[in-house]
């Protein structure tokens, strides 16, 4: 792991501090899995464009032949 500073408003620090209070961990194991969570649905949003994009890019092409069963 890498050791990282972030600054907190005091709000935010109050809040994690109670998070971690109740679920009984670390408060970087708290900002740790809230990263993590970030991290995951940017990924899956960025594979579900990509998909999109992609969707029909073969439509009308009279160079390949018919894959229809």
């Amino acid at each position: 792991m890498v050791r990282t500073q972030i600054y907190l408003t005091e709000s935010q620090r109050n809040e994690l501090a109670a998070i971690a209070k109740v679920l009984g961990k670390k408060q970087s194991e708290i900002i740790r899995d809230a990263i993590d969570k970030l991290f995951g649905q940017t990924s899956a949003a960025r594979r579900e464009s990509v998909l999109r994009k992609a969707a029909g890019i073969w439509k009308d092409r009279m160079d390949l032949p018919d894959f229809e069963s």
